[in-house]
């Protein structure tokens, strides 16, 4: 599977196009941050959550 990444579309610019397998497009992600704190979350199986565990386990 390829994953096409497209790069630059300002005026002016040519449009670049790569190609790179998926694996390394998602291994090239940067880590994903809390949206309260800003800490870097640890990623889990199957977990759509964008807060860490302390700002999840606060009291509202």
């Amino acid at each position: 599977m390829f994953v096409i990444v497209q790069l630059g579309q300002m005026k002016g610019w040519r449009e670049i196009t790569m190609l790179m397998t998926s694996t390394e497009f998602f291994s090239n992600l940067p880590p994903k941050e809390c949206s309260k704190c800003g800490e870097i979350v640890e990623e889990m199986h199957e977990c759509y959550s964008n807060e860490c565990l302390d700002c999840e386990s606060e009291i509202k």
